[in-house]
């Protein structure tokens, strides 16, 4: 395969050219892994193996990650949590910010991880076709020049749910018309894994793990060495589809000194709650004796399944050694799960909470619709992806770009250095994990029931907070309310979405098109796309320009898919003279009733006829109804 010239790409680079590591990943069919050691499955990975390599990298450096598609079908590589400043067309979200790489084309990803004002733990994963599921994912690490807390050594544990079956098989199951409650498919187990820097940490030793994955320890055959009274930052990642976990480590204390980027002050926590997509750091210190090693737990929420299968092991374990000649001690399960609150963390950097300009409501269903599968839906409308990614829409649809009806049902459009206000209602009985694309968020209020007239378990917003917390993926437990500030300073279209990979695919999202006046005059005078971002939708048939249906109009929608709807459970035309027939068929048979009644009673010989004439008719009728005559 030939790569573009590197050249070109440091054009596109912030100023400062400290620096720019690059990688190169080729998108490949990997076959017969089994990192649960329960079944082998074939599984997407880079450059013939898998897990896919970590990414560490320096805030002194730009990333350049070079990906050629050996896949067969389109893919993409979303970094999850980088804000792309004036260059959306990198962000990686297939149908939004591009169409896809075409098998057997290549994409350069620019991370201006030098330039973004960006450190701390992220990850990147296929943001096409629910490839992440079949483990197109890796852990991704900034680091700053100076830490805000102090340790001496540092992992990366990854947590992830599990399935046997490709995606491709699960999706099928799961939006279909045998499947009208909706139930996602169930993990077949879990994984817990550990990278330190830019490596996986291998199996521990007299372990014999599957050929393909032997590289890497996993669950009961992963390790942290620890050494007595040092302090260990652990990054915890959640990169998995559906499932939320429980973690804590037997034995040994952690304070929470960063979420999803953000660091903050530390605060003592004794159990995680960590939902799919988010990331913590902690810091823990190790013990001062080593005469035992001790269990680090990662237990799904099993809550969240429609149903828990008697063969599933939702809880994995690993541990930290100080002494390989040492048992394990495993304390077993803790009292009682709870999730997290995150709004009790305090940022570093202070950033004030901003009154806003503009609130946008969103709630969350789900229901039946017209074609008989399960959908997702903000405010009743289930999201359709454009038939033209809506980053291409804003290039080129000139004054155009700001006509909201522009970018079909899923379009929201915010005007430049606006602060906006979404309030996130979650009417379903499951829980949701919610990333917002290019933005981190500032949570501002939490309610336990957003439709309770009490204000303890729907409190009222309290403005002019100090320091709110700022994450990209935020829980929204059932029935609850979370309420989010952010400002539109960052030109582009970004995705809101819930992270669990069923439900995005299901239609739980919409797009943010911000300013796009703006990042039309960025595209001509700061970074313009590269060429290959319409060329390789062209090279697929797929349309390049337009507005969602691929028209010049701002206003034309034709030939745009539309639905499913929901199902109208009211009374139709149909119905309503059913009903009709059969209330009228009861009223007779009751007036029949009465008329017999009221004109007295039969004798014994009239009863006697009527019953001789009826079975003599029955004769005379003969089998199947008067086709085939008795002998």
């Amino acid at each position: 395969m030939r790569w573009p010239s590197l050249a070109s790409l440091l054009i596109l680079t912030s100023p400062a050219l400290a620096g720019v590591k690059e990688v190169w990943w080729n998108l490949t069919y990997v076959e017969n892994a089994s990192p649960d050691g329960l079944h082998e499955r074939r599984v997407i990975g880079v450059n013939g193996s898998w897990p896919p390599p970590p990414l560490d990298v320096t805030t002194d450096d730009s990333l350049i990650v070079h990906a050629f598609n050996s896949l067969s079908q389109p893919s993409t590589l979303h970094h999850h949590g980088m804000f792309f400043n004036a260059s959306t067309w990198f962000d990686g979200a297939q149908g939004v910010s591009q169409c896809g790489i075409p098998p057997g084309q290549s994409f350069d990803y620019v991370i201006p991880t030098n330039s973004s004002g960006q450190w701390g733990t992220y990850w990147v994963h296929a943001h096409a076709s629910g490839q992440y599921v079949d483990g197109l994912r890796a852990p991704f690490v900034i680091r700053p020049p100076t830490e805000a807390h102090s340790y001496d050594a540092e992992y990366t544990i990854v947590l992830s749910d599990w399935y046997h079956d490709e995606h491709s098989v699960l999706i099928k199951k799961f939006i279909n018309v045998a499947n009208p409650r909706g139930a996602e498919p169930i993990p077949d187990s879990a994984l817990m894994y550990f990278t330190q820097k830019d490596s996986y940490l291998g199996p521990m030793p007299g372990k014999n793990p599957a050929s393909v994955t032997s590289r890497v320890g996993f669950n009961e055959n992963a390790t942290l060495p620890f050494e007595p009274g040092k302090t260990y930052r652990l990054r915890i990642v959640n990169v998995g589809a559906f499932a939320a976990f429980f973690f804590w480590i037997d034995g040994h204390e952690m304070r929470v000194i960063e979420v999803d980027g953000t660091d903050v002050k530390e605060s003592p926590i004794d159990l995680l709650s960590i939902t799919v997509a988010q990331r913590y750091s902690v810091l823990v210190t190790a013990r001062s004796d080593t005469s035992s090693n001790w269990a680090i737990h990662a237990n799904m929420d099993t809550d969240m399944f429609d149903k828990v299968p008697p063969k599933l092991q939702p809880n994995v374990t690993s541990s930290i050694t100080y002494n390989s000649s040492a048992s394990v001690t495993d304390l077993g399960f803790v009292d009682a799960y709870h999730n997290f609150n995150d709004t009790t963390l305090v940022p570093v950097v202070v950033e004030p909470m901003l009154p806003a300009d503009r609130t946008i409501e969103l709630e969350v269903s789900f229901g039946t619709m017209d074609d008989g599968t399960n959908r997702a839906m903000f405010n009743q409308v289930t999201y359709h992806y454009p038939l033209v990614p809506t980053v291409l829409s804003v290039l080129t649809l000139g004054s155009n770009a700001t006509n909201v009806t522009a970018y079909g049902t899923g379009g929201i459009v915010l005007d430049h250095l606006s602060a906006v206000e979404i309030i996130l209602k979650n009417g379903d009985v499951g829980k949701h994990p919610f990333h917002l694309h290019g933005h981190k968020v500032q949570i501002v209020n939490r309610a336990q029931n957003y439709s309770s007239t009490d204000p303890t378990l729907n409190p009222p917003l309290v403005e002019g907070q100090a320091n709110p917390i700022r994450r990209d993926t935020v829980q929204v437990p059932q029935g609850s309310s979370v309420t989010l500030r952010v400002v539109a300073d960052n030109p582009g279209a970004w995705m809101l979405h819930c992270h669990i990979e069923w439900h995005l695919e299901a239609g739980l999202a919409v797009t943010f098109v911000e300013a796009p006046l703006e990042m039309q005059r960025r595209a001509t005078t700061i970074q313009a796309p590269p060429a290959s971002l319409a060329q390789q939708c062209l090279a697929q048939n797929l349309l390049a320009s337009g507005n969602a249906a691929g028209h010049a109009s701002a206003t034309d929608l034709s030939g745009l898919p539309t639905g499913p709807f929901l199902q109208n459970n009211g009374w139709h035309t149909k119905g309503i003279l059913a009903m009709t027939g059969c209330v009228l068929t009861a009223v007779l048979g009751m007036l029949t009733v009465v008329w017999y009644s009221l004109s007295g009673t039969w004798s014994e010989e009239e009863l006697e006829r009527e019953v001789r004439a009826a079975h003599a008719a029955k004769l005379n009728r003969g089998r199947l109804f008067g086709l085939v005559k008795r002998k």
